[in-house]
């Protein structure tokens, strides 16, 4: 599949592709009938349900292209559904405009855009977040890319910032040295991936005289070299508007909204120079023949082996693109596919994923294997070549190709439900393939694939000899964690010359927004309880022919016996693998033949329902997920390869410093018996049986603990009365389970912990506690006050110190994790395992000053719009909007809560603010842990 689709595959913006700048997450911690006959008759009989778009979304209507006299492009889309208005800017430059030498200098270029202009010498991610605006940007192969999605009524405001730095951005030695650190410490983050190293080496391979076989976030030693007069003439001769394209999705007015980027950006002067293409793809079709044996990297880890497999393709307009992405979906795409039944399936292997990029100068299909470190990589290289082979010599059905047709084009259309991944599209296909309406060409092109053109493309390109193999096997197992006491006494540094930021002088720097426009009251979900307790939230919304949907059982870990810590999680994941009616390839059919996905998680208070599919599907994505949760029979086969991947899984965890230490984290601040505490291992997961899965099943799968969120184009009564058909039978056996939660004390004193992990080259620490839950009176107040010390890395107190000034970490932020029976706060960051104790030092320094001295005004002034804007523009992503719905009625919280939160927000107090962080900041009763490399092991805390 194109690397776009890649994109929306897996739900991560450019995951394959970009470096982002910033990367903020929170935790979260056979029927006599078939259904599908059933679903036909009721679509038939019930015509008015659901509505009758079946022509697929057209994403480039209503779009306009303008092209100023300096250059730049301009692309508009009004879209009027919510409030919000996305901008992005996109540069025609990327890694592939690089060599060695220079590697990675488009994205440490990237990082100092955000430095500050000569007009507004001030970090633009506090002026960014000052406007609530959800900003971000990423470096690719063919392109740079900047983008914030806002309210309506700033959408001048960001225009102007982005004209701004496209013309004064201030590159100075002192900012290059500073964030040429948090770029390394970003490229030692890549560098604790297994998976990366494996990829950096084919691709290298793959592409031995062009810039696509270089890592796009460059190399240390690149980096460590760059000089500031190199940074600025590649910023003079890149960002300028003849190499970019400027995007705009939302709710504004098209007219106007040009004549004031006409405005900003029309009088920016042009490139005045010519800069070369890189070398031809055509010359380098020689170098793939040349390598005969897998590239074999044996390398300390305790994870699971990996083999990727990398074939060179044509670019992106080259007309086998379409035949190529079918043929990707025919083997890789669901449970269904050729390579996963005969690899996963067959317990050879955990995973198996796959993407076609498609690129300005050339492309490539990766396929990438998962595995046990115990599995023959040769063998599973000689099954995945044959199974490709028998595809290329005995061809595909009718069905796979119309299944994957399908497929293709439902995932265009379930991925450009909000304004800001509309605009990805649009600024993705002019930067890449030179056209906007890329994407509308080829789904009519994907509409014409036939049979034999998918035999056509792999026999021309999936051919043995022209393919680039990689094999990672670990080597040996990490240590086991190792504790280092705190000193006896504190030697304290000063790091707090940066700590505050100057909120004077962020509003006189942040540009004017417009007058704000009344908005209409949000409307409110529709609610219902069946009489079986399963309460129902429906809200319409006919923006798009989709249906999002959201869910929750109360069946988490945190009812995970101690000896059988993941049994919550392993009955979630084999839900789908069996039922009553159905086994698991019906199951995986029904959905995979229509685009929709329904996935089940286990986090520790509930079990988490996600979601999607065509508005004509819903009655088959409601029918799956009644059979699964009321009817699955945990068919032993299937039970015992998803323990296999299980225990993969972990391996690989094992070996993950961020995963090593959150799980470290939470078991310091929670003893033994605290329903937090369990975490899986290799011997409980080998303990759980399959009675054990069917009685936690029967226990704790309750409609009165069920709580079902949709949202999309529908007709709330019909569907309603679809729900109580699918749902009503489904009975309640006995009280639901409960659990009481003890009171967990702080600690008394600085803890502190190092797991060691050999051969990584990055750090990630958790520091924390025990917090609040999400009743706690204090929440609105520890919100703002949380936004102040660290809700974003690039406006933070702690991102203006530990990141911005200090140059320490390439990401840092804190976060109060406020489930409904508790909370904890943590701050979590990554840093070069040398600078790690100098950044815990500041950090608990920070927090000692907060606490003590609390925060000013114009913080939590500043705090309260940030928070205020970026919820209200979450909402107009119907995923975000639904889990908002979906959450706040697990907490149990009035259904009013989703218009009087912004409220409740903005009537929080400085006294609140300051009251939240006497109480709720302990910087010496501290839980700290940082997995990495031994070089910490015997070092202390300053």
């Amino acid at each position: 599949m194109s690397v776009f689709s890649a994109l929306y595959r897996y739900r991560v913006p450019l995951l394959l592709l970009s470096l982002w700048m910033m990367a903020v997450f929170l935790l979260s911690d056979k029927p006599a009938e078939s259904q599908d006959a059933i679903a036909s008759k009721w679509l038939n009989s019930q015509s008015t349900v659901i509505a009758q778009q079946t022509t697929p979304l057209k994403v480039t209507e209503n779009v306009g292209k303008i092209v100023l006299e300096n250059g730049l492009t301009v692309l508009t889309k009004e879209v009027h559904t919510s409030p919000v208005v996305t901008v992005q800017v996109w540069y025609k430059v990327g890694s592939r405009n690089e060599e060695p030498g220079v590697n990675g200098i488009a994205h440490q270029l990237e990082h100092m855009m955000f430095k500050g202009t000569k007009t507004r010498p001030i970090q633009f991610g506090q002026l960014f977040s000052a406007l609530g605006s959800d900003s971000n940007a990423f470096t690719s192969y063919d392109q740079t890319a900047y983008y914030g999605t806002v309210e309506r009524d700033k959408l001048k405001a960001l225009l102007v910032l982005e004209a701004d730095r496209m013309q004064n951005s201030l590159i100075d030695v002192e900012q290059l040295a500073s964030e040429k650190r948090v770029v390394i410490s970003e490229l030692q983050g890549y560098e604790n991936s297994p998976e990366y190293r494996l990829n950096r080496a084919v691709m290298q391979a793959a592409f031995p005289n062009h810039a696509y076989g270089l890592p796009v976030g460059g190399t240390k030693a690149d980096v460590e070299k760059f000089q500031v007069e190199q940074v600025q003439k590649y910023y003079r001769n890149f960002y300028t508007p003849d190499h970019a394209t400027v995007v705009i999705v939302g709710d504004f007015q098209t007219a106007k909204t040009l004549e004031v980027v006409k405005e900003l950006f029309g009088k920016i002067p042009r490139s005045q120079g010519v800069i070369g293409n890189r070398q031809d793809y055509s010359a380098l079709s020689t170098q793939h023949s040349a390598l005969n044996t897998p590239i074999v990297l044996r390398e300390a880890g305790a994870g699971a082996s990996l083999l990727q497999v990398v074939y060179p393709l044509p670019d992106v307009n080259q007309p086998d693109v379409p035949a190529l992405d079918v043929m990707d979906y025919i083997l890789t795409e669901g449970r269904n596919s050729r390579l996963y039944k005969v690899l996963v399936e067959s317990g050879l292997a955990s995973e198996i994923a796959a993407h076609v990029t498609s690129l300005r100068e050339s492309g490539w299909y990766e396929i990438l294997v998962t595995t046990d470190p115990h599995q023959d990589l040769k063998k599973i290289d000689s099954i995945l070549n044959n199974a490709i082979a028998r595809l290329a010599k005995s061809g595909v059905t009718q069905e796979e190709v119309d299944k994957a047709k399908r497929q293709l084009e439902a995932t265009v259309i379930l991925t450009n439900r909000d304004v800001t991944n509309q605009a990805m599209q649009l600024g993705y296909d002019e930067t890449t393939a030179g056209d906007y309406r890329y994407r509308e060409l080829y789904l009519t092109a994907i509409r014409k694939v036939k049979a034999a053109d998918v035999v056509d493309v792999a026999n021309k390109y999936l051919k043995k000899s022209a393919r680039i193999v990689g094999w990672f096997e670990p080597t040996r197992k990490q240590t086991k964690g190792l504790v280092t006491k705190p000193p006896s006494a504190q030697a304290t540094e000063s790091f707090l010359t940066g700590g505050t930021i100057n909120q004077d002088e962020l509003l006189k720097y942040l540009p004017a927004t417009d007058e704000t426009i009344d908005v209409e009251v949000r409307e409110l979900p529709q609610q219902f309880t069946l009489d079986n307790g399963l309460q129902v939230l429906l809200l319409k919304d006919k923006s798009t022919p989709t249906i999002t949907l959201s869910g929750y059982i109360k069946a988490g870990t945190e009812f995970d016996p101690d000896d059988q810590a993941g049994l919550a999680s392993f009955v979630a994941e084999n839900l789908t693998n069996g039922t009553k009616t159905k086994d698991v390839m019906a199951i995986a059919k029904a959905l995979e033949e229509r685009g929709a996905t329904l996935d089940f998680d286990a986090y520790r208070e509930g079990m988490r329902i996600e979601g999607d599919s065509l508005a004509a599907d819903l009655p088959v994505l409601l029918q799956t997920l009644a059979d699964v949760v009321k009817n699955s029979t945990f068919p032993k086969k299937e039970l015992e390869l998803n323990r296999q991947q299980a225990l993969t899984t972990l391996q690989m965890e094992l070996d993950d410093p961020s995963e090593v230490a959150i799980r470290t984290f939470v078991q310091s601040v929670y003893p033994k018996k605290h329903p937090l505490h369990t975490f899986p291992t290799e011997e409980s997961l080998k303990q759980i049986k399959r009675e054990d899965v069917i009685a936690f099943k029967q226990q704790h799968y309750r409609p009165d603990t069920t709580v079902l969120v949709l949202l999309g184009d529908f007709e709330p009564e019909q569907v309603r009365s679809l729900i109580k058909a699918d749902f009503g039978d489904w009975q309640v056996n006995g009280p639901a389970p409960t659990l009481k939660y003890p009171a967990v004390a702080k600690p008394e004193k600085l803890v502190r912990v190092n797991p060691v992990l050999p051969g990584k080259a990055q750090s990630v620490t958790y520091m924390g506690y025990t917090g609040i839950n999400r009743l706690d009176p204090r929440f609105y107040a520890a919100l703002v006050m949380n936004q102040i010390l660290g809700g974003d890395t690039l406006s933070s107190r702690l991102g203006a110190e530990i990141r911005d000034r200090l140059g320490l970490t390439y990401g840092i932020y804190s976060s109060f994790q406020a489930g409904k029976n508790s909370g904890t706060f943590l701050i979590e960051m990554q840093t070069n395992p040398e600078d790690t104790n100098k950044a815990i030092a500041s950090t608990r320094q920070l927090l000692k000053q907060i606490h003590q001295q609390g925060v000013t005004p114009l913080e939590v002034e500043t705090a309260k719009r940030t928070l205020i804007s970026n919820y209200n523009v979450s909402l107009a992503n119907p995923e975000e909007l639904t889990k908002r719905i979906l959450m706040n009625q697990v907490y149990g919280l009035n259904i009013e809560e989703l218009r009087a939160f912004t409220q409740k927000i903005q009537q929080v107090t400085l006294t609140e603010v300051n009251q939240a962080a006497h109480e709720l900041l302990h910087p010496d009763q501290i839980v700290v842990v940082t997995a990495g490399p031994a070089v910490l092991a015997g070092q202390n805390i300053k």
